[in-house]
């Protein structure tokens, strides 16, 4: 039996808390819940019992979540006038960690974006999604099962920031006339000033290392192969090319004994395939541009070289092989090779925009966004909210139509995270066995032959039978 709480009384649960940057998580914690608009109240009832069928069938009734709903949204302004009540900041601010379903944008005044709202106030600075194949599941492409990734997405930075001005508004011909007195030579790459808006996109250290630290430390729990860091630095070199070289920094800073990089890996490898190998004759193999180096960048070619080769007592014959993996790569060459080489690519780290757009087309390989899960998460204080990456589709509202599949793999990402592994392996186990059964809502069941049509309740029905 589902255990709720309305938004205006007190729950009667324990309080998840963090020490030592580790959660300690109560056998009933209690946790805060918006069940969504549109759909989210279908997808909401649904999920809610996988949830918690698999909690009571993992501890056989020793460990229980004690669910409080708290309002945002539409149904919060409906009930209180207010799109995102103090309350609910409040209660995600106390009790941690958190799960929601999709909400309504308000139109016209009023905050841009619940969901940016929640992250900002809570400086859930990592976005991450995890991107999986679940066999049986319709995709496009001809090998869907090679795409496992997880991807950090920076949440708080980049041109999300919002730091923009309208063609021809007053704040925009400032920062034009600022330019063109302080920077005439940057001014003239705005060909059309009169016409133009202008924005500002914010890339720092601090928010490259803290989402990279994060990557890193997530991959070696989870014994992944590598962080790849995905930019398109070749053309913003002091924001996104920044943020590569903050990255590989933090790496090799902190993680040393843990990681080697991909230039190293080459250097490492050229060293134990040939013990005689000159420093020059390494430095040749690594750039084959070698003679029409400056002499600046050929020294400090050098210099990489002899650093990588100190390297040897607890990286080289071979045992960087077992480290994990650091590289990067340009945005748009990844956008095509996640398609054409998927097995290349493990745990991703890149800034907003990159991960926003990537997001959604490893989505669309395995099944889309119906049941691509996310999580916004603040690894030093402990807070998170889970939630459905999809909109709120009121056309379906009310239907018992819709897919619940990126909430309740959002509530798996939501109990890994809480440590308890058991109920979220039993929710992958359902769904799983659902869709291999082929009894499925109707957006997979259109593109599936011999499915069986389920109803999002007797989805979950199926999904707790395969339990």
């Amino acid at each position: 039996m589902t255990s709720v709480t309305t938004p205006h009384a007190a729950p009667e649960g324990g309080t998840i808390t963090i020490r030592n940057g580790k959660l300690d998580v109560p056998n009933n914690p209690v946790i805060p819940f918006i069940e969504g608009d549109g759909t989210g109240r279908d997808i909401w009832r649904a999920s809610v019992r996988v949830f918690d069928a698999a909690v009571a069938k993992a501890y056989k009734g020793e460990r229980k979540i004690v669910w409080h709903e708290v309002l945002a949204g539409e149904k919060a302004f409906k009930q209180t006038g207010n799109w995102l009540p103090d309350e609910t900041v409040t209660a995600f601010q106390k009790y941690l960690v958190g799960i929601k379903g999709p909400l309504t944008t308000p139109v016209g005044g009023g905050i841009r974006s619940l969901n940016v709202a929640l992250r900002q106030l809570l400086d859930l600075y990592v976005c991450l999604r995890p991107v999986r194949y679940f066999e049986g599941v319709p995709s496009p492409v001809k090998r869907p099962q090679d795409v496992d990734m997880v991807i950090f997405r920076e949440n708080t930075e980049d041109i999300y920031a919002g730091i923009e001005w309208s063609a021809g508004s007053d704040q925009a011909k400032k920062i034009l006339e600022f330019l063109a007195k302080e920077f005439p030579k940057e001014a003239k790459k705005v060909r059309f000033p009169e016409s133009s808006g202008v924005g500002l996109k914010p890339v720092s250290r601090d928010g490259t290392e803290r989402l990279v630290r994060a990557a890193i430390r997530y991959a070696l729990k989870h014994k992944r192969r590598s962080v790849n860091m995905v930019h398109k630095g070749n053309i913003m070199k002091f924001t996104e090319g920044a943020f590569k070289d903050w990255g590989y920094a933090l790496a090799v800073r902190e993680f040393r004994n843990d990681v080697v990089t991909e230039r190293e890996s080459w250097i490492l490898g050229n060293k134990d395939g040939n013990a005689s190998l000159s420093e020059e004759a390494n430095a040749r193999m690594v750039e084959p541009g070698y003679d029409m180096l400056p002499p600046a960048q050929r020294d400090a070619l050098h210099r990489e070289i002899a650093a990588a080769l100190a390297l040897a007592p607890t990286h080289g014959n071979g045992q960087w092989k077992k480290k994990l993996m650091v590289k990067d790569s340009i945005a748009d060459i990844t956008l095509q090779q996640v398609l054409t080489r998927a097995k290349d690519f493990d745990v991703i780290a890149t800034m907003n925009l990159n991960g926003d757009y990537l997001s959604d087309a490893l989505a669309a390989q395995v099944g889309g966004i119906g049941i691509a899960p996310g999580g916004n998460i603040n690894y030093d204080t402990g807070h998170a909210i889970f939630e459905a990456t999809h909109g709120t589709a009121p056309k379906y509202a009310d239907k018992d139509q819709v897919n619940p599949g990126s909430v309740i793999l959002s509530g798996v990402m939501m109990l890994e995270h809480m440590g308890w592994q058991e109920a979220a392996d039993l929710c992958i186990k359902g769904m799983e066995s659902a869709i291999r059964a082929k009894t499925v809502t109707y957006d997979f069941h259109r593109l599936m032959e011999g499915a069986t049509l389920r109803k999002c309740s007797e989805f979950a029905d199926d999904m707790i039978r395969g339990m």
